[in-house]
């Protein structure tokens, strides 16, 4: 089970940090992902990390976007700065076994996802 926390209003150049607990025990194994989903839009890969602490990230969150985990507290992290209205969207959490991929259907495990909106 993955539950998200930390969405919220911010205006345009702020920031934000999203969290995601997790439950099980292979949460230490499993690649983590953040997505989002804006209205009438696909739902599109942001950050992830697998577990050897590699990162990836979306071209579009380069340099603003950090992504982190604690695999004693089974929590990911997303530290947003440089917040821009284009990043408004409903931010997902997502696992699964294998590495990092940045396709949705891949991923086996999907929180409710947290609401980020960003006023210019």
């Amino acid at each position: 089970q993955l539950v998200e926390s930390g969405g919220g209003l911010v205006q345009a150049g702020g920031s934000l940090r999203l969290s995601c607990a997790a439950s099980g025990r292979t949460f230490s194994s499993r690649a983590m992902a953040w997505f989002r989903q804006a209205p009438g839009k696909e739902r599109e890969f942001v950050a992830g990390i697998d577990w050897t602490i590699t990162t990836y990230y979306a071209d579009s969150v380069k340099g603003r976007f950090t992504i982190s985990r604690d695999n004693r507290k089974k929590t990911v992290a997303l530290q947003m700065i440089s917040l821009k209205p284009e990043d408004t969207a409903v931010y997902y959490c997502a696992a699964r076994v294998s590495g990092i991929v940045t396709t949705a259907p891949t991923y086996d495990y999907w929180g409710q996802g947290t609401q980020v909106t960003v006023s210019s």
